[in-house]
C-alpha cells in the first residue's frame, strides 16, 4: 500500500508527527522496532518522572516534623517503586496505541531501513513476526531518536549488572548502597536525586568546571549547594581514566588537577550523552548529508534527500523531547501545504531533580559572548510566600532582558515546581514580551509564580517584596 507518509519511529516526534499528517488528511504508516511510544515514554521521560515522585514523596515523609506532623519510621519497597514507574510506562505505550487506532494511522512492527525510491526512499521493514515488507510513501520522516553514549575505551560500557546506562538505572535488580554516576547533565542529576532520596551513597563525577554546565552559572553554584546538601557528592573538572567491576561493585579512576583518585561504589551509571540512531539504516546510501552521525535538516525537516525529512534527536540537539514534537508537527503541516507553527520558538529545558531546574533563552554567560548590552533581575523564593508556606523556600527566578528594547532574552530557575513555572517564561519569549509586559501582569497570591513579577521588577530596581 502506498501512504503520503511513512514515519520511522513512534516516540514523541514520531507519533505526534503521524498524528498530525492524518488530522491533515494524509494516509499515515508507523513503524516502531520495539515499543509505541518509544524511549521518552518507555525508558525515558515518563518512568524516570514515577520514580522521581516517589523519591519527592519520600523526602517529604522523612521530613514530617518540618509540617508539625508525626508518623512512624518511613520505609520502602524498591520493587513496587519500580514497578511502579513500569506500570505509568505501560498505561501510556497503550494510550499511544489508541491514539494510532483512533487516527486511522497504520503500525508496522519491525526494523525499518531505506533504499532509493522515486518519489521518496523506499522503506524496508523486517517485520518483528517475521518476513520483510516494502512500504512506499510520498515522504519518509525519520524520527529513530537516539541512545545512550558509552565510553569503551574506558570501560565505560554498560553490562547490566553493576555498569548502567539510563535503562538499566529503570529497572535494577535490587536497590544499591552506593552509586557513582558519570555525568552531571539532566539524566545524570536526575538518577542521582532519585537514588540519593532512597538513602544510596551517590557521587557524581563531571569533566567541566561546573555542574548542569549547560545551565547559567549562577543556576549550577546554587544546585550544587542544594544537592551538596542532600548528600550527594561532587568531582567537578575530573576525567574519568578507567570503569573497571570488582568483587564488591565498580571502581572508578579520575583524574583531577593531575592526581588520580578511585571512587568505589556498587555500581556505576554512564550518563556522558547520547549517540543518534542513524546507523544501520542506508543513510549512506542514500547520500545523506550528516553532521556528527546526526542528520542535517532545515527549518522544516527537510533533508538534501527529496523526500525525506528527520525529526528529534537524529537531527541533533537539543535532544528533547517536546523540541522533537514541535518539529515533527511542523513538518507534518509543512507537507501537507497547511498554515506553519514559529520555525524557532524558545525551547525549555527541564531537569526534575530535587530541587528541580528549568531554563529558557540565552543565558548570562551567553549574553556577554554575544556582546548584547542586557539588564538582569532575580528574585529568591526565601521572599515568596508560598514558597515559605510550603517549606520550599530554596532557589530563585533569574530574568534577563535587553537592554534598550526591554525584550526578554532568557529566564533561569532553580526549586520546587519550577519545570512547570517556565512554560510561562517561553510563552513570553514566544509572544515577544518585554519586561513591561511581565511588569504589568497580575499574578495570583499566594504563588511561587510571584517570583517572576519580583523577577521583572528587580530588573529595573523596583522589586517590592525584599
Amino acid at each position: 500500500m502506498a501512504y503520503d507518509l511513512v514515519v520511522i519511529g513512534s516516540g514523541p516526534g514520531g507519533y505526534e508527527g503521524a498524528i498530525r499528517a492524518s488530522q491533515n488528511g494524509l494516509k499515515v504508516a508507523i513503524v516502531e522496532r520495539e515499543l509505541l511510544g518509544g524511549i521518552c515514554l518507555n525508558w525515558g521521560c515518563i518512568p524516570t518522572k514515577a520514580l522521581l515522585k516517589s523519591a519527592e514523596v519520600f523526602d517529604k515523609i522523612n521530613h514530617l516534623s518540618d509540617y508539625g506532623l508525626t508518623g512512624e519510621k518511613p520505609g520502602f519497597d524498591f520493587e513496587k517503586v519500580i514497578g511502579r514507574s513500569r506500570a505509568v510506562a505501560k498505561q501510556l505505550n497503550g494510550g499511544v496505541g489508541y491514539l494510532m487506532k483512533k487516527n486511522k494511522i497504520d503500525v508496522i512492527e519491525g526494523f525499518a531501513t531505506l533504499e532509493p525510491g522515486k518519489d521518496a526512499p523506499k522503506v524496508v521493514v523486517k517485520l518483528t513476526a517475521g518476513g520483510t515488507k516494502d512500504v512506499e510513501g510520498k515522504n519518509v520522516m525519520l524520527a529513530v531518536g537516539a541512545r545512550a553514549r558509552e565510553i569503551p575505551a574506558i570501560g565505560a560500557v554498560s553490562d547490566g549488572d553493576r555498569i548502567w546506562t539510563y535503562r538499566n538505572a529503570l529497572t535494577p535488580k535490587k536497590m544499591p548502597k552506593s552509586l557513582v554516576v558519570i555525568g552531571s547533565g539532566a539524566i545524570g542529576i536526575e538518577f542521582a536525586s532519585f537514588y540519593r532520596s532512597l538513602g544510596a551513597d551517590v557521587t557524581v563525577i563531571e569533566a567541566l568546571d561546573r555542574i548542569l554546565p549547560v545551565e547559567d552559572v549562577e543556576v549550577s553554584a546554587e544546585a550544587l549547594k542544594a544537592f551538596e546538601k542532600r548528600g550527594i557528592k561532587f568531582r567537578v573538572g575530573a576525567k574519568v581514566i578507567k570503569v573497571e567491576t570488582t568483587k564488591d561493585g565498580v571502581a572508578v579512576a579520575v583524574e583531577i588537577a593531575g592526581k588520580t583518585e578511585t571512587l568505589a561504589a556498587e555500581g556505576c551509571i554512564v550518563a556522558v550523552g547520547i549517540v543518534a540512531n542513524t546507523d544501520g539504516i542506508g543513510l549512506e546510501k542514500l547520500g545523506v548529508e550528516m553532521d556528527r552521525g546526526h542528520v542535517k535538516n532545515d527549518s522544516h525537516g527537510k533533508t538534501n534527500v527529496k523526500g525525506l525529512f528527520a525529526i528529534g534527536d537524529c537531527a541533533g540537539p537539543p535532544w528533547l523531547a517536546h523540541k522533537a514534537s514541535h518539529e515533527a508537527v511542523h513538518a507534518a503541516d509543512y507537507m501537507a501545504g497547511r498554515k506553519l507553527s514559529n520555525l524557532n520558538p524558545p525551547i525549555p529545558g527541564c531537569t526534575y531533580a530535587t530541587p528541580e531546574v528549568a531554563s529558557v533563552g540565552i543565558t548570562e554567560q551567553g549574553a556577554k559572548e554575544k556582546g548584547l548590552d542586557v539588564k538582569i533581575g532575580r528574585f529568591p523564593f526565601k521572599a515568596n510566600g508560598k514558597a515559605i508556606a510550603a517549606g520550599e523556600s530554596g532557589g530563585f527566578v533569574k530574568v534577563i532582558f535587553d537592554k534598550k528594547t526591554g525584550a526578554l532574552l532568557g529566564a533561569h530557575l532553580i526549586g520546587a515546581n519550577v519545570t512547570e513555572m517556565v512554560q510561562g517564561f517561553c510563552l513570553a519569549i514566544t509572544m515577544e514580551a518585554t519586561e513591561e509586559d511581565l511588569q504589568g501582569t497580575v499574578f495570583p497570591h499566594p504563588t511561587m509564580s510571584e517570583a517572576i513579577l519580583e523577577a521583572s521588577l528587580d530588573a529595573d530596581g523596583r522589586m517590592i517584596n525584599l
